[in-house]
Formats: structure tokens, C-alpha cells, sequence
């Protein structure tokens, strides 16, 4: 394919006025040798996000273009960036997230070599308060979602059915369409899934890393995953298919557990079957959590923090699933309550590698 020379940044953000500086310095670090435009769209931030914003971007002279997200949704505002972008390769960025510098480059180089429609890495949590740092080792575990690649002592780069935030080259909209601006969340596995079913390839290489700084408290990752689970129904119901089995998993977990737990009362078998699944999720939880530890050299004393975490993923992302297959219109904004800053905040990792 013809060489890349210009990269368009997109991001999308609301109140976000703790990251921005950091988005705006990686963004100026970068090691690409092209040009870069970036284009945020802001959902109406009520903090000091637009000046700090400016600020930022007039102290690294790098220019920024903002443009209004009035809806607030993750996919409108990508969407609008998107169709402002003149750049080969259109690369979406995050304010949760940090980049190294050579970030872009290693986009450009692995669309370019592959020739795929889409191109994203791994991700690589990092927490500084202590929920964040055990949140950030729970997500970095094949029990978390998003570990299943940490095991690989060589660099990897394969087809995959996802994708953390994406580099994508203007073609991949052209033969599909932009996201889907119905979805308040999974709008990334959504297009990924519309983009692979047309014959556009999904590139994953662990060279291009991302750092995500997770949400601080548990009752925000629930909250979050909750999401996910719930708009996961949206995707499946489009598309008349599970996009992977993995997604399976969570809801089976909780159906199990809402079935066994009542008949517990009554029945000795299930109140077996109770304690020998819990008792086995207890187990995979304090192992998977022990080696993710000990890997990223965090002290023990974080272990039962990291514990906890993984049913604050697991059981709101299986009950989200099961109110929207059950109990709700998957498609319905009312049908579930979401705050303006949690509804434009880029989704996390765990979005696209549920657990």
C-alpha cells in the first residue's frame, strides 16, 4: 500500500480535565515523521477540560480542533471526528490512556506491512491509588480479559475479532460505514465484527501498546461493566450472533448462581453445587490474582483487593447481559440509568475483551 504520511487523531471526551494534559503531551512526543492533525469531540464538559485543552496544546504547540458532541455518546463523537479527519490513517486515542511515543508509528508501520483495515496492540493497566492498581492487575489476567497475550516471550501479530481504540484507514468506513450511533457502549466490537463480516482485516500486534488508567473505585467498574454487558445484547441482536465464546461466560456464571442459590434452601445438591462453584471461583480468583502480582511486583498486601475486583467484572457485566436479554430494550436509553460522564467516558479495554 501507498506509504502513510498523515495520521488524524480522533478522541472523544467529557470532564476530563485530570488526563488531558497527558493526552496532549503524547500526542506532542511522538516520534512519527508525517503530520498529525487532532480533532476532540467535546460533549459539553462542565470542568476545566476545554481550557486546560487549549492550554495544553498552545504549551506543546500542537494544534487542536475541537468539535461539539451535543449527545455525549462515545459513537456520535467518534463519528463526527471521523468525518472532519484528511489523514491516511485515522487513529483513536483515549484521555484514560497513555501513549509512548511510539505509539503512532508502530500504527502506521503495521497497516502499512499488513495492509489491514484496522490495526490495534495490548493493553498495559496502570493504576496509582490502590483500587486503581488492583483493578489494573485483575484487568492484566486471562481471568481479568485482557492477559491472554502477557505469557509470550516474543512479539506477536495475528488477525483478531478485537480491537482496544484502533488505528483505521479510511477505506474500513468507506466499505462499512462509521459506528453505530445506537450503542452507548461495544460500539468498537460492533464495527469490528460489520468490518471482518465485508472482508476488512483485524490486525493485533503486541509492539503497539497502550497504557489505560482505570476507574478508582469499585462501584465505578461495576458500574461499567454493567454497561457492557447490557449493550453486548445491542451487538448480538444486530447481528444474530455471540461475537466470541468468552462473552458467554459471565452470564452462565450468574444464571447458575441465581438458580442454585434459591434451591440451596431445599435441595443438599444444590447447596453442593453452590459451594463447589464458588469455591472454585475463589480459587481461580486468588491464583490468577497471585500470578498477576508477582508478575507485575506489587505487594502482597494488594491480593485482596485484586480478589474482590474480579466479581466487580464478572457479575455486573453477566447481569447486564441478563437484564438486557430479559429484562430491558437493549437498544433503549431510559431502560437503563447512565450519567452524562460515564456515557462519552472512551470505554475501557475490558470492552472489547470482556472476561
Amino acid at each position: 500500500m501507498s506509504p502513510i504520511t498523515y495520521v488524524s487523531v480522533v478522541v472523544p471526551m467529557l470532564n476530563e480535565a485530570e488526563h488531558v494534559d497527558g493526552l496532549i503531551a503524547d500526542i506532542a512526543a511522538q516520534d512519527f515523521a508525517g503530520r498529525i492533525e487532532v480533532v476532540v469531540a467535546d460533549g459539553g464538559s462542565s470542568d476545566d477540560s476545554m481550557q486546560r485543552l487549549q492550554t495544553a496544546a498552545a504549551r506543546h504547540d500542537t494544534p487542536v480542533e475541537v468539535v461539539e458532541n451535543p449527545s455525549r455518546w462515545v459513537s456520535q463523537g467518534l463519528n463526527t471526528c471521523i468525518r472532519r479527519a484528511r489523514g491516511d490513517l485515522i487513529v483513536r486515542l483515549d484521555c484514560h490512556s497513555r501513549y509512548p511515543r511510539d505509539y503512532i508509528r508502530r500504527c502506521v508501520l503495521v497497516a502499512e506491512e499488513t495492509g489491514a483495515s484496522a490495526v490495534g496492540g495490548i493493553v498495559v493497566p496502570e493504576g496509582s491509588t490502590p483500587t486503581e492498581r488492583a483493578v489494573a492487575c485483575a484487568m492484566d489476567s486471562p481471568f481479568g480479559g485482557i492477559g491472554w497475550m502477557r505469557g509470550s516471550s516474543h512479539d506477536v501479530r495475528r488477525d483478531s475479532d478485537i480491537l482496544t481504540y484502533g488505528a483505521f484507514l479510511p477505506e474500513a468506513f468507506a466499505r462499512v460505514g462509521l459506528f453505530d450511533e445506537t450503542l452507548l457502549r461495544n460500539q468498537d466490537d460492533e464495527f469490528t465484527l460489520r468490518l471482518r463480516r465485508a472482508g476488512g482485516r483485524v490486525v493485533l500486534d503486541s509492539t503497539i501498546r497502550v497504557h489505560y488508567i482505570p476507574r478508582g473505585s469499585l462501584w465505578d467498574v461495576a458500574r461499567q461493566y454493567f454497561q457492557y454487558g447490557f449493550w453486548k445484547v445491542a451487538v448480538i441482536r444486530k447481528h444474530r450472533c455471540i461475537p466470541s465464546a468468552r462473552s458467554a461466560v459471565p452470564p452462565l456464571f450468574v444464571m447458575s448462581l441465581l438458580i442454585l442459590a434459591p434451591a440451596a434452601a431445599f435441595l443438599p445438591v444444590a447447596r453442593w453445587l453452590v459451594a463447589a462453584e464458588t469455591s472454585l471461583y475463589a480459587f481461580l480468583a486468588a491464583t490468577f490474582g497471585a500470578a498477576t502480582i508477582r508478575r507485575r511486583r506489587e505487594p502482597w498486601r494488594l491480593l485482596p483487593r485484586v480478589i474482590m475486583v474480579f466479581p466487580a467484572f464478572h457479575i455486573p457485566y453477566g447481569l447486564g447481559i441478563l437484564r438486557a436479554s430479559f429484562g430491558a430494550k437493549a437498544m433503549g436509553v431510559a431502560s437503563i440509568r447512565v450519567d452524562s460522564e460515564s456515557s462519552v467516558a472512551t470505554d475501557s479495554p475490558l470492552e472489547t475483551s470482556p472476561p
